[in-house]
């Protein structure tokens, strides 16, 4: 049987949520509800039901899943008022600006017995699923140094989101999904942290980060949004044991460089500049086998076919609490390094109680 959402909240993500409820399979959307009357007017208008207040949402016992897309500096209220009044919940990302209160979240929906998680989508990005494929396949070998970039040149929207009490800024913005997927590929213990972030168009919070996280294996994550880029570097670069992978732009298929022999009896020296090379000498089709992966299969109606079916008993939850809580303390970490300017350590939280 189908449950019953309502996005609290119908701006710009509340209104994808309502769309992709409205195409759902497993889930209806019962209404919305947003404290601008000119948001409630447009739902009716699109003959979607909007709710007088969250009190009257909460009051509703038909309604299984509230849906939160509203300012980052609300979610905590409105999560945990939800989950007491019985209901599952949905938070968009970030959830929150400190484990403290993530943890609050996750208290209230265990002493509710209800569900809550996180809406990370990225997840289902398809460029990301590329690079969880090669991960998996190990068919280039270990990940030695895997760099992901969001790069545009529109600055931070200007509504809440460049508003610092509103939790705004591109690591909670952008960052969360960025480590969030790296986390999803690298389980592994965090050794330490390091963040630098630029104002080149705002200077109340970040318009762009560089973050490096050193993994226990060895291993480099070298993340950076930017939003003052005029012509972007690839989305994905990856440097492995047995090869190299590019994705250009999440629209297109990635490239892949896999090694077959590491010598060549003649390597021919090029020129370059106003001399010759054979160290960066471009290598043939001898030791070399380049191609393309098909884009993978992606479908976002999975997160809330997965939800339901973990209220139902029947999954885990994608978005798992240790997850959500280990995102949010990288991104602690990452102001923390900022603004002292130099590495951090990792410190793995302990399991909440």
């Amino acid at each position: 049987m189908k449950k019953n959402v309502v996005v609290i909240g119908y701006g710009g993500q509340g209104g994808w949520h309502a769309d992709q409820i409205l195409k759902s399979d497993v889930v209806n959307l019962a209404g919305v509800y947003d404290i601008k009357p000119e948001r409630n007017e447009l739902a009716e208008s699109r003959g979607i039901k909007a709710y007088a207040s969250l009190d009257d949402v909460l009051a509703d016992d038909s309604v299984d899943i509230i849906t939160v897309a509203i300012p980052n500096d609300v979610h905590l209220e409105t999560v945990v008022k939800s989950l007491n009044a019985g209901k599952h919940v949905i938070c968009e990302k970030p959830v929150e600006m400190s484990v403290e209160n993530v943890d609050k979240m996750i208290h209230a929906a265990r002493a509710n017995g209800k569900l809550f998680t996180v809406h990370q989508n990225r997840r289902w990005d398809v460029d990301f699923l590329a690079m969880k494929q090669l991960k998996e396949s190990g068919e280039i070998g270990k990940f030695l140094n895997i760099e992901s970039r969001i790069h545009g040149s529109r600055g931070i929207p200007s509504d809440w989101r460049c508003e610092k009490a509103h939790g705004g800024g591109m690591i909670l913005d952008w960052g969360v999904h960025l480590i969030d997927q790296m986390l999803q590929l690298f389980p592994e213990p965090i050794e330490s942290v390091y963040c630098e972030t630029t104002n080149y168009t705002k200077t109340e919070c970040d318009d762009g980060c560089k973050i490096v996280l050193k993994i226990s294996n060895g291993s480099r994550i070298y993340i950076e949004v930017g939003t003052y880029n005029f012509l972007p570097l690839p989305r994905f670069y990856l440097q492995c044991e047995k090869g190299s992978a590019v994705i250009q732009d999440w629209r297109e298929e990635c490239q892949v460089a896999k090694l077959k022999a590491w010598n060549e009896k003649d390597v021919v020296p090029v020129e370059t500049a106003s001399g010759i090379t054979k160290t960066m000498a471009p290598r043939d089709e001898i030791t070399l086998d380049t191609y393309s992966l098909p884009r993978p299969k992606s479908d976002v109606h999975e997160f809330y076919r997965n939800f339901v079916k973990a209220i139902d008993g029947e999954e885990e939850q994608i978005v798992k609490h240790e997850e959500i809580r280990r995102v949010m303390h990288v991104m602690e970490l990452c102001f923390k390094s900022a603004e002292l300017g130099q590495v951090v350590p990792f410190d793995e939280l302990e399991p909440i109680k």
